[in-house]
């Protein structure tokens, strides 16, 4: 009996040491936002954990500083480092700052991808664009534009001034300018992702120009706050606010006349999409080199460009003709 108990113990023993192996073979993505506690990022979290569900054995943590910065990020990455992850997907507060840290991150057998907004090319293998930053840059001026006929003044609201992702879409959107005869856009200011710090800034960008046409807010965090800003000052059907925001948040605004359209591409599917490529370049299923295709599972194949850059998908225009099926989704 004491033979058949010692064996029974150590068949237990045994099977706990293959499931603990187990445990341990699962792929861990760490998915490193800009700040936690924004709606954007979070349903961008609900994605990854599609994308671990569908793939079976990978673990999805979800992380980030508690404000906007390059220095809380580098935090962030730097215990990731210490935990030994297999993958870190970022979204960058800077596209210069991290890139010390995360070349550390990859000499110690880490892939690192960027996505959302994107570091320099030495900090990471690939990048995945919500969507081609020339398309973004003109969706958000054309938004204005469409109800603009004869022209008008527009301002742009930022979210900092080092976003890597908001500086190529303005930057694009000023490209092609020249094709919307009449748009004028008069000043640019930076709320920081601050919901506080946006509001107060549209506020002054109303007071600084009281023929304002348009706010163009290429920031979810910014363009709820502007939205607010102008219903707050009266100038509901005076000043129209747009640009990239999420369903949830800006139903009221589109509802109100804050709002008259807005566009974004789904963080759910942004966030899985991150997934599937970590996953597949550190598992070695694909490779991260110019002219190289990655899964994504559901949606397709990401294709790498000369900066091992790929866009995911067009930016999609929600307005009152279809914010009541969204807003309940993201």
């Amino acid at each position: 009996m004491k033979k058949l108990t010692g064996l029974m113990t150590t068949v237990a023993m045994a099977t706990g040491l293959f499931a603990n192996a187990a445990a341990a073979e699962d792929v861990r993505i760490a998915l490193v936002v800009k700040a936690l506690g924004i709606g954007f990022f979070e349903a961008a979290a609900k994605g990854a954990e599609e994308a671990a569900a569908e793939l079976g054995d990978v673990e999805i943590i979800y992380t980030g500083p508690t404000d906007t910065t390059a220095e809380g990020q580098i935090e962030v990455i730097n215990s990731l480092i210490a935990q030994n992850v297999d993958a870190i997907a970022v979204s960058a507060n800077d596209t210069d700052a991290l890139v010390p840290t995360l070349k550390k991150a990859m000499q110690r057998g880490i892939t690192v991808i960027s996505w959302d907004s994107g570091v320099a090319e030495d900090g990471r293998q690939a990048h995945l664009n919500p969507s081609s930053n020339a398309l973004i840059g003109n969706m958000i001026v054309k938004l204005a534009a469409d109800h603009l006929p004869d022209g008008g003044d527009v301002a742009v609201l930022s979210a900092t001034t080092t976003s890597t992702n908001q500086n190529i879409w303005i930057e694009e959107m000023t490209k092609v300018l020249p094709n919307y005869p009449g748009i004028n856009v008069v000043g640019t200011v930076y709320g920081d992702d601050l919901a506080d710090k946006s509001y107060r800034e549209a506020q002054g960008l109303m007071q600084s120009y009281p023929d304002l046409d348009a706010i163009i807010a290429p920031t979810s965090v910014g363009i709820v706050a502007a939205a607010q800003a102008v219903a707050d000052a009266g100038k509901i059907g005076q000043v129209n606010v747009t640009g990239l925001g999420l369903p949830s948040e800006m139903a009221g605004a589109i509802e109100s006349g804050a709002s008259k359209s807005f566009a974004i591409w789904n963080p759910i599917d942004l966030g899985y999409s991150a997934a599937m490529i970590a996953y597949n370049l550190a598992t070695d299923k694909a490779t991260a080199e110019p002219g190289a295709t990655i899964p994504m599972g559901r949606m397709g194949d990401l294709t790498l460009d000369e900066t091992n850059s790929g866009a995911m998908a067009d930016p999609f225009v929600y307005d009152s003709s279809n914010i009541e099926q969204f807003k309940s989704i993201f």
